[in-house]
């Protein structure tokens, strides 16, 4: 079994290690639904009751996979608002980036009635009675350029106190966003009271540029970080995809020194992206998404692998760690010293 995290000043805890499912809807995989199950029997019989879904995911399949999986055991669950789902397909596998979705379109729409719509919609297609945390997916400027402002105000003046109104009767236990953006976290913590951010690719082994400013205030408002992308796209278990395209040359040269230090202690790189991000303390947990059953029985070895302090002082000699974060002093998915 795994450790498990307070989230933010909530009575919920969460697993440490947990599962991405936006591979179970498709997105960017050829997954089937049996895949998707077999993946979620995995990371179950692994020790993970942890699972991160949203309606986007394969519009609606994620959900549906989830649930599926889910229902009869002892779970904690993460979904989203943010995008209804309407009837009738729209694109081509190329354009949405998605293998074999359901057969509906998402429309933007972070209100008031949205938010509660969408809440009440993905029970449904979860066939689930409960849903533990509740997030705002994908505000901000780079999904949504000159739009935000507008979908902005929607959820400041209405879809926020709709997730309130969830988290007071007890219909949810946690409220945050689902984002890729530091800033969005950032501007949110000036609206409401937010207990989690489910915060992708931005504080990783590659990158800590939060710790100048949104870890810190996270600590001070007593929101936690709920990690995504832990290998950032790829890149940081040998894939050239770094946020979603192809990675750069200096971000290749930097995963590839991290990946030298990491031979020199006989450790996959992989095993240390997914436990650096745990030292922090506002981290509760770590979620990877896997596109096979052997991806997350690797994931499942990683979090096992005990490392040597001497690796992580290695990486902050070299430059590749900022001087100031925090670095794990054993292993913070086993509690092992």
């Amino acid at each position: 079994m795994f450790q498990k995290r307070q989230v933010g000043k909530t009575t919920l805890h969460v697993d440490v290690l947990g599962i991405g499912t936006a591979p179970l809807g498709g997105n960017f995989a050829e997954l089937s639904y049996e895949d998707g199950r077999a993946i979620i029997a995995t990371a179950q019989a692994g020790g993970v009751s942890f699972a991160d879904t949203a309606p986007f995911y394969g519009f609606g399949r994620s959900e549906r996979v989830v649930g599926d999986g889910l229902r009869g055991t002892d779970y904690t669950l993460s979904t989203k608002v943010g995008r209804l789902l309407v009837p009738g397909a729209k694109g081509t596998p190329d354009e949405t980036g998605m293998y074999d979705p359901l057969p509906f379109h998402p429309v933007y729409d972070y209100s008031y009635d949205a938010v509660m719509r969408s809440f009440e919609d993905s029970l449904q297609r979860l066939g689930l009675d409960r849903i533990d945390i509740l997030l705002v997916h994908d505000i901000g400027e780079m999904t949504h350029g000159e739009e935000n402002a507008r979908h902005w105000s929607d959820l400041e003046q209405g879809g926020y106190r709709a997730l309130d109104e969830l988290r007071a009767a007890g219909k949810v236990s946690a409220i945050g966003f689902g984002v890729n953006e530091v800033k969005a976290c950032r501007d949110a913590l000036t609206i409401g009271d937010w207990d989690v951010f489910l915060l992708a690719g931005r504080y990783t082994l590659l990158e800590q540029n939060p710790l100048a400013d949104l870890l810190p205030e996270c600590a001070a408002a007593g929101t936690s970080i709920i990690c995504g992308g832990p290998f950032n796209s790829g890149i940081l278990v040998g894939r050239d995809m770094w946020n979603y395209s192809a990675a750069p040359d200096d971000v290749k040269a930097k995963a590839k020194a991290l990946g030298d230090i990491c031979a020199d202690h006989n450790v996959p790189l992989p095993a240390a992206a997914l436990q650096f991000p745990l030292a922090h303390p506002v981290v509760c947990s770590v979620i990877p998404g896997s596109r096979s059953t052997d991806e997350y029985r690797e994931i499942l070895e990683w979090a096992r692998t005990d490392i040597p302090s001497a690796l992580w002082s290695d990486m902050v000699s070299a430059g590749l760690i900022a001087t100031d974060a925090p670095l794990p002093t054993g292993n913070p998915f086993t509690g092992a010293a």
